[in-house]
């Protein structure tokens, strides 16, 4: 650890700090319906979109009418992805003739892509089509990210609302969401990251001569050693830059090469490094400010946003500081930061970003949902692995997936301020509104589900060949990297540790099924507490009204989700990480 890395930690705090105000407010004015500087080149472009679809913008939805909506929307483009990867050796732009995706590892993608999880079971540059990456994957990028805002817009609809059936309009939400706020982003950041050295093109695939040739021992399906000479090497490009914008700004996380944001190509310089991982906290930590603004109480969006901001840091400390000490069982070796060496754990980490940026972008990765990773979490130390796990069992609350995070840590607050309501003695209230036991049984539903459908499917995996034989390590790592595959899918994060070979029959099923569950079956209890908030007379605060807005509140705010989240995993965590630090010490290593 050192003042340098701190330092570098400490800047990219203050930026989202500052950008979460103009963010949140620009957010704010979109949904609201209010003017903005774009509107004038919008507007038609967005009434054009309704009179093709027969949407009308004017006509608002029930709460389930809404999720009805979300998910026809959600099934269709998903079958639509499915059949595209089925016949991708067929369509145009395919330059190097990529044959079909098998169906059970186009199914995982499809359910990854439509959910916001982006788990990859396949190396993206030798197994999907240029038209794939654009017309299917990056499609997909957007619109998922766009389903996420409109959800928490929803949610603070419902929120702010008195007495109304109605908590908006999903299609027109979804369309806002990606003219005003994800496509402009996106154009601008795939310039400057062109400007980096990012490829845009749709050349075919470049070959190099090599200085020397290389020997590659491998074993064939038989189990047969075999040796091959190659003296060319085939440099993969492509429509990167787009894909990269919109990967990191819809926190989506699917890498267009098979090391993601380690690859010079999808993040080529320190600088993209730092933008990228800007870009994914922008829009949720903004989210935070939308949610004060629009409920017309700024210091309960700060209230929030201070929630995720102790967790963060929590996590990114303790990230760093278990890679900075580097491994104990390398006896003798000097691992101390220095002129000459970064020092601590450098194994799978880019050399470019070292342990700072790689523990930082680790945090902020799997604090958002996004997946994206510039260093592998499975070479982690075992408590360094621990945080990125930990951070994602956290539910999406901290900051979170865009929208997701938002309506993620929500669930969170009215368990809060039930809490602090069973403390008093009074039925508590949030913003003006009872949360009576609908509301608490909605969000309890939320809360369970994900630990439910982890927790099973892990078990299951370490019990059964069909999952033990898919796992590269032994002993609690190997049960680590089980673990972290549905939690990850669950969340819809999408990062893994990679020691899980995930393209076989039981994980291709399995992991995609866990994304459907992990998005779906959460989204709709929280729609219903929207949809049952904004039904709700308007009650004034008194002597007994927990307030929203002070630094108490987000201290229970940080505890509910501490205490009902992360220690659900306890037991699951002792036997994997925990454990494996335990006999780390010990000098054993895994």
């Amino acid at each position: 650890m050192t003042a340098n890395g701190w330092s570098q930690i400490l800047l990219f705090f203050a930026i989202i700090f500052a950008i979460t105000k103009p963010i949140g407010l620009f957010m704010a004015r979109v949904f609201s319906g209010e003017r903005t500087f774009m509107d004038p080149v919008l507007k038609p472009v967005e009434r054009v979109l309704y009179r093709l679809t027969r949407v009308d913008p004017e006509r608002e939805m029930t709460w389930i009418e809404y999720a009805v909506s979300m998910l026809l929307f959600s099934g269709v483009t998903m079958l639509v992805l499915y059949l595209m990867q089925r016949v991708q050796l067929y369509l145009p732009w395919n330059p190097q003739k990529l044959a079909n995706v098998g169906q059970e590892l186009a199914f995982n993608t499809a359910g990854s892509f439509t959910t916001n999880t982006n788990w990859q079971n396949y190396a993206g540059e030798s197994t999907m089509s240029y038209l794939t990456q654009m017309a299917g994957l990056a499609y997909h990028n957007f619109t998922s990210a766009a389903v996420g805002i409109a959800l928490a817009i929803a949610f603070i609809r419902g929120i702010a609302r008195r007495e109304k059936q109605t908590i908006g309009n999903f299609w027109v939400d979804m369309t806002r969401a990606t003219l005003w706020v994800l496509v402009p982003a996106c154009v601008l950041y795939a310039v400057v990251l062109i400007a980096q050295g990012v490829p845009q093109n749709l050349r075919p695939y470049d070959t190099a001569k090599l200085v020397e040739s290389q020997t590659i021992q491998s074993t064939d399906a038989s189990g047969k050693p075999t040796t091959k000479v190659t003296t060319e090497q085939t440099i993969a490009q492509g429509p990167v830059a787009s894909q990269e914008a919109i990967k990191m700004l819809g926190t989506n996380g699917g890498g267009f090469f098979n090391v993601n944001s380690a690859h010079p190509f999808e993040n080529p310089t320190p600088f993209s490094n730092f933008l990228q991982m800007i870009s994914i906290f922008a829009i949720p930590a903004g989210l935070t400010y939308t949610l004060g603004k629009m409920t017309g109480s700024i210091r309960h969006g700060w209230a929030v946003w201070s929630a995720m901001a102790v967790l963060f840091l929590a996590g990114v400390t303790t990230a760093y500081w278990a890679e900075s000490k580097g491994n104990p069982l390398l006896k003798g070796v000097d691992q101390r930061a220095s002129i000459t060496q970064t020092g601590g754990n450098m194994e799978g980490k880019e050399v470019r970003f070292g342990i700072t940026n790689s523990a930082l972008f680790a945090t902020v990765t799997t604090d958002a949902s996004c997946g994206a990773v510039n260093a592998m979490h499975d070479s982690f130390m075992p408590l360094g692995g621990m945080v990125p796990m930990v951070n994602i069992m956290l539910s999406e609350t901290v900051f979170g997936g865009v929208g997701a995070g938002l309506y993620g840590i929500l669930i969170y607050v009215v368990l809060a301020v039930f809490i602090a309501g069973l403390m008093v003695g009074r039925t508590p209230e949030y913003l003006g509104k009872k949360i009576e036991a609908f509301d608490i049984k909605m969000a309890m539903l939320t809360t369970l589900v994900f630990p439910f459908t982890i927790l099973i499917l892990t078990a299951i995996s370490v019990l059964k060949g069909f999952g033990t034989s898919a796992i590269l390590n032994p002993g609690p790592h190997g049960f680590s990297e089980v673990l972290y595959a549905f939690v990850s899918t669950a969340a819809n994060n999408g990062s893994a540790f990679g020691g899980l070979s995930g393209n076989t029959s039981w994980y291709n099923m399995t992991l995609g099924v866990n994304t459907l569950i992990g998005r779906f079956f959460m989204i709709i209890p929280m729609l219903a507490i929207a949809g049952n908030l904004a039904r709700k007379q308007a009650v004034p605060p008194s002597a007994g009204t927990f307030p929203v807005t002070t630094p108490l509140f987000s201290v229970l705010l940080v505890g509910t989700i501490v205490i009902v989240g992360a220690l659900t995993f306890f037991p699951a965590l002792s036997l994997g990480p925990i454990l494996e630090h335990l006999l780390m010490q010990a000098e054993k290593a895994f």
